[in-house]
């Protein structure tokens, strides 16, 4: 894991477009880690199933996931022309 103060990251910001490993953001000053910065591609497999440990298989994915999302859609387009019904006077 790289090391790299707050000055030198207003000098170079382009040190996060070629991002391989961690950084480590720290105030030099008071000598306290402020951020860890991680990249994008070791963030989406490493950390999220990290993250799900022993509850990652009971997600249920799929089907349901997309039936739930066309509800919240549906649910959401009622909601708004309830609040447009409300507001303007308007029967739909």
């Amino acid at each position: 894991m790289l090391s790299v103060g707050i000055g030198e990251i207003q000098k170079n910001t382009a040190i996060f477009s070629n991002l391989k490993e961690s950084i480590q953001i720290v105030d030099k000053r008071k000598h306290q880690v402020l951020a860890i910065v991680y990249p994008v591609n070791q963030v989406k497999n490493s950390i999220a199933k990290k993250l799900a440990g022993k509850y990652k298989n009971q997600v249920q994915g799929g089907q349901k996931a997309l039936q739930s999302l066309e509800n919240l859609q549906d649910i959401k387009q009622k909601a708004l022309l309830q609040a447009l019904g409300e507001k303007y006077g308007l029967s739909h």
